[in-house]
């Protein structure tokens, strides 16, 4: 039986394929953080966006390039693993996808085999095999193909994933928080059994060591579409749903509706929605990966709290768009080599007067406008501006040199973050004030927020931007223009009490 470091035991070489997905990234995340030496494979290997290799623990990282269709790059790149997680699937690839699927597991099976590979572990779906959509039948077909091609399987096969990134989560999501009334088809009372991200990484990272062959696996819970809709609703603090259901409503017209409604891509989405037909729940349990953990209220909870306490971190990163219920734009100013340093100091200045942000009367107007829905904002300046200080009415949620990032949940729209850096040198070789505001709208009216306003926060957003430039500039010239005698200004991120 195979031993790894999280059991206690010594860590091991380790290979994800689909390591830069939803799960494949969080996984390496948690492998790494147990101490394994992980080997991210993927088509394109590490870029923008798509590194996984945060792990914050005593473990590695290391990306290689490797599509799973091509067996010599898959055959070199698991050498020296010991275990090859195999997390592809091609349904994004559109109709077809299930003799793809086919054609990459038997590659990567004869691959891992001739590599040494001594255990794979497939993540499938759940589901009565006489009873499978297409999705559901072609997860299951992979399960198969890789353990008749390749080293010893240890198969999962869950229902929906609750956490911030899955397909499934954000389609909840998008249908749960922008229609306040729903009109649904009879799938949505199709029993299910979810389960939660975090027990999801537990009991792969433990399938490791487990005896081949097909476990099921879920959460403590089973409820239904419609049951996990107001479980969100629960969690996320939103007034009840009005939600119809009309028996004859087909799961292809639902599913031109939920691409009206949902970011998710539709060649993924209309293979999930025909899934969600299908009763899928745990059958066989296993003593080895039992059905315990969150249940679904505490798991989406989590996943909300998750994503929220990673944003801060990130955000600088963002682009504009909406990303897995995140709304962001992006703005910059341009700086002359002098004005870095009183730029960065400017940071330390926020709290307490609203002409720091620039646009005075426009933000005056937007703590009015809140009001109607029970916002109470408020200025306030804090002694030092530091992590988990109270500027105005955001929380600190990152400060160092370069850069501030603040958070607040106080807004009636939703949780938004504001950050800024200033840097030495941009891609054209000059220094820049970089602005970035993301918004995680909540209900129907945050997005409303969010869409009618956009066109004004372009414009608020460029001139806050030059406002940081324009500060930092005047404050330099008040320094030149001030008599040799005059003391120097202090530390501007020290407070007065």
């Amino acid at each position: 039986m195979l031993r790894l470091s999280s059991l206690g035991l010594i860590s091991t070489r380790i290979a994800i394929a689909g390591a830069t997905g939803y799960v494949g990234s969080h996984l390496a995340r948690r492998l790494a953080g147990s101490g394994h030496e992980v080997i991210a494979l993927s088509r394109r290997g590490a870029g923008p966006g798509r590194d996984p290799a945060d792990a914050g623990g005593p473990g590695t990282v290391t990306h290689r390039a490797a599509d799973v269709g091509d067996s010599t790059a898959v055959r070199d790149a698991l050498a020296g693993c010991t275990v090859a997680y195999y997390l592809v699937h091609a349904m994004g690839e559109g109709s077809g996808f299930e003799e793809a699927d086919r054609r990459q597991a038997e590659s990567f099976a004869r691959a891992a085999k001739e590599a040494g590979v001594e255990r794979v572990v497939y993540l499938g779906g759940l589901g009565n095999a006489e009873k499978l959509s297409e999705h559901l039948r072609s997860r299951q077909e992979v399960g198969d193909v890789l353990a008749r091609f390749g080293p010893p399987v240890v198969e999962l096969r869950a229902a929906v994933v609750l956490g911030s990134g899955s397909a499934s989560f954000e389609m909840l999501r998008a249908l749960t928080e922008r229609l306040p009334v729903m009109v649904t088809p009879r799938w949505v009372r199709t029993r299910t059994q979810p389960i939660a991200e975090a027990d999801l990484l537990r009991h792969l990272e433990s399938a490791a060591t487990a005896p081949a062959g097909v476990y099921e696996i879920g959460g403590p819970e089973v409820t239904t579409y419609l049951g996990m809709m107001r479980s969100y609703q629960e969690a996320r603090g939103l007034r009840p749903r009005r939600i119809m259901t009309l028996p004859l409503l087909p799961p292809s017209l639902s599913a031109w509706w939920a691409d009206l409604v949902t970011p998710v891509d539709r060649k993924v989405a209309h293979p999930l929605i025909e899934g969600i037909s299908t009763e899928v729940v745990v059958r066989r349990p296993s003593e080895l990966f039992p059905t315990d953990g969150l249940n679904v209220t505490q798991a989406i909870r989590a996943a909300l709290d998750d994503q929220a306490a990673a944003i801060p971190g990130r955000l600088m990163s963002f682009v504009p768009g909406s990303v897995e219920g995140v709304s962001a734009m992006r703005s910059h100013a341009q700086l002359g080599a002098e004005d870095v340093g009183p730029a960065r100091a400017d940071l330390g200045t926020i709290g307490g007067d609203l002409r720091w942000y620039g646009l005075a009367l426009a933000w005056r107007a937007r703590m009015l406008l809140g009001r109607p829905f029970g916002e109470r904002l408020s200025l306030h300046c804090p002694p030092r501006i530091e992590p988990g200080a109270t500027a105005d009415w955001w929380t600190v949620e990152v400060k160092d040199e370069t850069t501030l990032v603040l958070g607040t949940t106080s807004w009636f729209c939703g949780d938004a973050w504001l950050g800024y850096r200033i840097s030495d040198t941009d891609e054209a070789g000059g220094p820049q004030v970089q602005q970035v505001g993301a918004l995680r709208p909540k209900g129907a009216l945050g997005f409303a927020y969010w869409m009618v306003l956009w066109p004004i926060h372009q414009v608020v957003f460029r001139v806050m931007a030059h406002r940081r430039a324009a500060r930092a500039s005047a404050s330099r010239e008040a320094r030149s223009a001030a008599p040799s005698s005059v003391p120097s200004r202090p530390d501007l991120t020290e407070r007065p009490t």
